[in-house]
């Protein structure tokens, strides 16, 4: 049976999940919008410990970005090998794109547990500590939600070989990825670059 025939299309056209991917994206927006917002209100309350300034690391974080955008790369190289139907080169874009997500979770890993073991900066230590987690936590989350659903699809291809191959399922999930990705250019701006300034 055909991809297209697997497709369910709304009134406007669009396929069922593609149309909800960009609803969640829109719900998405507000959601970090607000943790933001709430980062900027309270970076400076803190009364107590570590100041931004005083602990963030520009270089390993700059690292963490590029590790990331080059995994939105490996994203659009395995839809496009999807859709070329060639499936080693889409299961090597894939893992890619695996490797990179969690390769991002283990540099957040590692700048947490140096924040809150050598600089004393935890969720209770002040305003700022508390904003600071609460927002690169869930884009954190996030992140590995999408390397979850990124393994799941590489294994699929896995196991069932050349008789898999749905470039809808691979687009929905770039969509995805591609939006956590921008999300972390925002932050890593708002957060990391502006206190510089």
């Amino acid at each position: 049976m055909s991809e297209a025939a697997h497709s369910h299309h709304t009134t406007t056209g669009i396929d069922n999940r593609k149309f909800a991917m960009w609803v969640l994206i829109a719900s998405e927006c507000f959601l970090f919008g607000t943790l933001i917002a709430n980062y900027l209100i309270n970076k400076s309350r803190g009364l107590v410990g570590p100041k931004p300034q005083e602990i963030y690391d520009i270089n390993i974080t700059t690292l963490s970005t590029f590790d990331l955008l080059m995994s939105s790369v490996a994203m659009v190289l395995a839809l496009h090998y999807c859709k070329e139907k060639n499936l080693r080169k889409f299961q090597f874009w894939t893992a890619m794109v695996v490797l990179g997500g969690a390769i991002f979770l283990g540099f957040q890993y590692y700048e947490f547990s140096t924040f809150i073991h050598h600089d004393g900066l935890s969720l209770a230590t002040n305003i700022f500590g508390s904003s600071f987690y609460l927002l690169t936590g869930c884009h954190g989350a996030h992140v590995a939600v999408g390397v979850l659903w990124m393994s799941s699809i590489l294994v699929t291809s896995l196991v069932k070989g050349q008789d898999w191959f749905n470039s809808e399922v691979v687009e929905v999930a770039g969509l995805y990825w591609h939006f956590v990705d921008v999300v972390w250019i925002l932050i890593f701006t708002i957060v990391y670059l502006f206190v510089y300034v």
